[in-house]
């Protein structure tokens, strides 16, 4: 029986649309099923491109990392000018990635997907109903913010990261419930431009798997940016006061309250599988709306893939990208190629950070024998050119094989300059690189020579 479609991707966001233009260039009919009316998926519309556009602006407008010098602050900006920038960005992307699915010959129907049988989905949308069918389906739903309990959220008083685009004012006073990497990124963001943050976590430690240093400076930055951190709290319950000016109290299992002008909430996202009709198909998700898959982003149901963060860790716009090329290689017997493990982690937070490859506690707890080197961003000039004198940069090296076992960053540029130990890791490189590499001067990548020459110094001994 002829099916309308080779591949149907339901969400357009990193995976979906990978994968819909991988199997075009394959000789596949394919298409993408988007519930909103513009192409991009969470990542465009709520997540990883308005937040790291939001942080931008807010650097841009001189909110940066501080240099340690006594400088008059700028005057705040507005929520209207911080999200100007936003909403251009937006505009643009969404262009970007209209041109490049018609440019591949993929058909975009508008409207929501739910599965009739485990070929065939039916489609409602502004234009009424309609069904196609599928050899494969990739369901590349995403996730949505994980609602709070026992408060409604109205994008004014209580909000999620989903509603930060939509912003109508920026408060003085913020309480932000979840230490995980929206979380951080936020409470950062909205602390550098003069809002009084208070974070609110369950957790003693924000970002465990981060390198503990880097947590550390993290947590004094973001302190000296005037943050509350509030650790090992849970939220008992939240009262939001009626009046011409609302506030929020929120009651802390522990007995102490705060009080603020609005709260954000950060507590996870689930999957956003609910409106798929899961059972229709024989599929069932997790607790948490995720999909199990195989080594080839297969489901229990072998023609039906599941790729980006409906399928969790480590939910990545980057990782979902490749996963979604890659279902698509294994769905048509293209693909012989693995998921790598070896993969960056980029916290978009004020100041950046950036990881890849082993922390210092996990070669600790593996008896790895190892050797640190130090950089300091106040010790490279273009560390000082830039005005940040609080970067710190490391890397980690096997103390025989003098192998790159891991790079971890906090400041300017980090994800950035992360790339060069990516690279070297990736091709088993190691110390003796770095120490006969030239690096341009001045920039941030001096850094990795500087380090180099702190870590053969102490290996000397």
């Amino acid at each position: 029986m002829a099916r309308d479609y080779d591949l149907v991707c339901i969400g357009s966001g990193p995976a979906g649309q990978r994968a819909a233009v991988q199997a075009a260039k394959l000789g596949k009919r394919a298409a993408i099923v988007e519930c909103r009316q513009v192409v991009g998926g969470a990542c465009l519309q709520t997540g990883t491109i308005p937040s790291k556009t939001f942080r931008e602006a807010v650097v841009q407008a001189g909110f940066g990392p501080a240099d340690g010098a006594a400088r008059p602050r700028p005057p705040r900006p507005t929520a209207e000018r911080l999200l100007e920038r936003v909403r251009h960005v937006l505009t643009r992307e969404a262009e970007v990635m209209e041109r490049q699915l018609r440019r591949n010959e993929v058909a975009v129907h508008w409207g929501e997907a739910r599965f009739v049988d485990p070929h065939t989905l039916e489609l409602t949308g502004p234009e009424g109903s309609a069904r196609i069918t599928a050899d494969f389906v990739l369901i590349a739903v995403g996730t949505r913010p994980t609602a709070p309990k026992g408060v409604a959220v109205d994008d004014e008083t209580v909000m999620t990261s989903d509603g930060v685009v939509a912003l109508r004012r920026l408060p003085k006073t913020l309480a932000v419930v979840g230490a995980g990497v929206i979380g951080i990124e936020y409470a950062s963001m909205f602390a550098a431009i003069g809002v009084e943050v208070t974070l609110v976590d369950q957790r003693n430690r924000p970002l465990e798997f981060l390198d503990g240093e880097i947590v550390d400076e993290l947590i004094h930055q973001m302190r000296n940016a005037n943050v509350v951190f509030r650790g090992g709290e849970s939220v008992e319950r939240i009262e939001v006061s009626d009046g011409p000016v609302r506030k929020v109290a929120i009651h802390l299992e522990s007995g102490k309250r705060i009080v603020s002008e609005m709260v954000l909430f950060s507590v996870g996202r689930t999957g956003d599988t609910e409106r798929l009709d899961l059972p229709a198909a024989g599929l069932a998700a997790d607790e948490r709306g995720r999909l199990k898959v195989d080594e080839q982003f297969r489901t229990s149901v072998p023609h039906i893939l599941a790729a980006g963060d409906v399928i969790g860790y480590p939910s990545l716009a980057a990782t979902s990208s490749r996963q979604g090329r890659l279902a698509a290689l294994h769905a048509f017997g293209a693909g012989t190629v693995e998921l790598t493990a070896l993969f960056p982690i980029g916290i978009y937070s004020i100041p950046e950070i950036s990881m890849i490859g082993s922390t210092e506690q996990e070669l600790t707890a593996g008896r790895v024998p190892y050797e640190v080197g130090i950089a300091r961003y106040r010790e490279i000039a273009r560390g000082q050119i830039l005005g940040d004198d609080s970067g710190l940069f490391k890397m980690l090296f096997h103390r025989q094989t003098r192998r790159l076992l891991g790079v971890h960053i906090i400041g300017t540029g980090a994800t950035e300059l992360l790339h060069i130990g990516q690279a070297v890791m990736t091709l088993d490189g190691g110390l003796d690189y770095f120490l006969h590499a030239v690096f341009n001067y001045p920039t941030l990548a001096e850094c990795y020579k500087v380090a180099a020459l702190d870590a053969s110094n102490k290996l000397r001994f």
